[in-house]
């Protein structure tokens, strides 16, 4: 009798303690493989942040861009190295907003963390169509909620330097299409990030900044 009782108690033990005690253990598994990817981004946005040294990424793209002091109104596509995805072919900058970044074509990973990119589907300068660039909010895009309009944005390439005067802002969301026309038949300039301006991580909102060519060299001979 006795040893049927200590049977029972066992068994009750172990139903009631290790069963719970697996099934938290693959409750908690599951979720960590689930939320691991989004945790992963965290940390490393975290570890950009409270880091007291800067991390290097210079060794992840290539750099094509060499300053020139060149004044000509146009410039031959033949004459051009055209960037290809990830690679540094400027700079871009708004005296006095704090926005000073190097320029490259194609906005992934690589480029925002090392400055700001071009989305590969629009434009670059002198192709007289739309430029639509991105940053990231809380680095090198954060000097755009200073802006004014009026102000004068700055590219420099390797075959020419161009001027853009901002013409206005707008705050909108992620959703809307509206918010630049890629289809446009004039060179024009637009600058977007996440909103607001100090948050981390990608938020639902975008803040834009448009602005119209003001001088730079035409490319010619793209079409022939």
């Amino acid at each position: 009798m006795k040893k049927s009782k200590s049977k029972r108690n066992k068994k009750n033990i172990k139903n009631f303690i290790v069963f719970p005690l697996i099934l938290c253990a693959v409750m908690f598994a599951a979720a960590f493989a689930v939320s691991a990817p989004f945790l992963s981004n965290i940390f490393s946005i975290g570890a950009m942040f409270m880091s007291d040294k800067q991390v290097d990424y210079s060794k992840a793209y290539d750099n094509i861009f060499v300053p020139t002091d060149t004044n000509a109104d146009t410039v031959d596509a033949s004459d051009i190295e055209f960037p290809g995805i990830n690679k540094q072919f400027g700079e871009l900058s708004i005296k006095g907003r704090d926005v000073d970044a190097k320029l490259f074509f194609g906005d992934s990973s690589v480029p925002l963390r090392n400055g700001v990119g071009i989305y590969a589907g629009s434009f670059i300068p002198g192709y007289g169509r739309t430029i639509l660039v991105a940053g990231h909010n809380n680095t090198y895009f954060n000097g755009l909620k200073n802006v004014r309009k009026g102000d004068i944005v700055k590219i420099s390439t390797s075959y020419g330097n161009y001027k853009y005067k901002i013409t206005g802002t707008k705050l909108t969301t992620d959703k809307d299409k509206k918010a630049y026309d890629l289809s446009a038949d004039k060179e024009n300039l637009v600058l977007y990030t996440c909103y607001p301006f100090d948050s981390l991580g990608l938020t639902n909102q975008r803040f834009f900044v448009y602005a119209e060519k003001e001088s730079g060299p035409v490319i010619t001979g793209l079409y022939e």
